[in-house]
């Protein structure tokens, strides 16, 4: 499921309609955020918001939703659909000579350099006038083949080149569509792309602009892998791989997917608004429970915050924390920080390692060297609105945020019996 989530998820829209499908196929009943819902013990839910997808198992026995069954009566998992890259801005043709260029702006930390030199595709959401301005009509649209190349300049012109020159976003981070540059250019490829007869009907986009590259084992044993986009759809996979399961719930099982992870969470998609609240919210009172009882269960619940983690980088090992440094192939990473940039807490730790312990799954403490801090996840954010126990785990990777990035494929199966394990514990 891993390979094909990386090669079907080329924009947060791709991913999260992958996701849907999966679930629809697994008998997953979808709702709406605006309609009435009718839930059942024992079923299957999701919600798809905007590249966004929420799903969620009833427990088979309703006292399994209340603080007092003695386990979490609320069992999350969260991760994002979202990575670092490219996306097109509006009205983005370029023209130099015969040259047609499409003007974008970086989205998320990417590596910069990275995206030169690649086959470069394009993912997205496009919205077409349908008649009612309130509901224009959605086009999900994926190339499917490289529309795009952003060349490097050559060494003979940069002697300086391999200084460590930065590239500009604005002017050398642009990339090359055609040899023969005409008028509105995109907007025409794109509406005969999508089916539409007018360019004039496409009323907006949001366009992600990909790496076409394939995934590819390497190594002795052909247990590493490099790939696009590791960070953070191996997440998304190994959190939809356990909603897939055939056993049933004991609690409220959640599994987030979020979107905008990579620009901070703070949008209506994002982990730091009050839409997973509100699901929650919504879930209780279909179900017939109190307020109070939906505080109770919260409070007694367990978040899993699922995103990768830096592995020990065999060419900058003075990069690592000096103890808790990661090593691919040897088991997921718990991630701590004492600033709480990560939710986990020693109570946490000790829940994921009594259940790694049972079912010899092999884990990893995780730390930032502490004189260069790290990024944030969704578990310190969705924390701050569902206060209950959490832990910030992932697989350790090589080059995040790179266009292509590297992973061990044993930390990934740890991490999903991880977390198909703490939704049975």
């Amino acid at each position: 499921m891993l390979i094909e989530m990386l090669k079907e998820g080329t924009s947060p829209y791709m991913a999260s309609r992958w996701i849907r499908g999966k679930l629809e196929k697994a008998s997953y009943t979808c709702l709406s955020m605006t309609e009435a819902w009718n839930l059942q013990e024992g079923g299957k839910y999701l919600l798809d918001l905007d590249a966004t997808v929420i799903a969620f198992r009833m427990p088979e026995e309703r006292t399994g939703m209340t603080a007092a069954c003695g386990a979490p009566a609320v069992r999350i998992t969260a991760s994002h659909t979202d990575f670092p890259g490219l996306r097109i801005k509006a009205d983005p043709d370029l023209r130099l000579e015969s040259y047609g260029r499409i003007n974008t702006e970086v989205y998320g930390g990417a590596i910069d350099s990275t995206w030169l030199d690649r086959p470069l595709g394009v993912s997205g959401l496009v919205t077409v006038d349908a008649g009612d301005p309130f509901h224009p009509q959605p086009v999900f649209y994926d190339s499917r083949r490289p529309l795009f190349v952003i060349p490097h300049l050559a060494i003979h012109m940069d002697r300086q080149m391999n200084q460590g020159q930065p590239v500009n976003r604005q002017t050398q981070l642009i990339p090359l569509f055609t040899t023969e540059a005409a008028g509105d250019d995109f907007r025409n490829f794109l509406a005969s792309e999508i089916g539409v007869p007018d360019a004039a009907q496409i009323l907006s986009y949001d366009l992600t602009v990909y790496n076409c590259d394939e995934p590819a084992f390497f190594g002795r044993e052909a247990d590493i892998l490099s790939a696009p986009r590791i960070d953070n759809l191996s997440s998304a996979a190994a959190c939809l791989e356990t909603m897939l399961r055939e056993d049933g719930a004991r609690s409220l099982e959640i599994s987030a997917f979020f979107n905008h992870e990579e620009i901070g969470s703070t949008t209506k998609q994002g982990a730091h608004s009050a839409l997973l609240r509100d699901v929650i919210s919504r879930i209780y009172q279909a179900a017939g429970f109190s307020e109070e009882e939906m505080l109770r269960a919260v409070y007694s619940g367990f978040l899993v915050s699922v995103d990768v983690a830096h592995a020990l980088h065999p060419n900058y090992p003075e990069k690592a924390d000096l103890t808790s440094r990661p090593v691919m192939n040897h088991g997921f990473a718990v991630k701590e920080a004492f600033s709480q940039a990560y939710a986990t807490d020693p109570r946490g730790i000790g829940t994921v390692e009594a259940i790694c312990r049972a079912q010899k799954i092999p884990c990893q403490i995780y730390f930032n060297r502490s004189d260069i801090p790290g990024g944030h996840t969704l578990g310190a954010f969705i924390d701050s609105s569902l206060p209950m126990q959490a832990v910030d785990i992932g697989i350790p990777i090589l080059g995040m945020h790179s266009a292509r990035e590297t992973c061990g494929i044993k930390d990934y199966d740890a991490m999903r019996d991880f977390l198909a394990a703490f939704y049975r514990a």
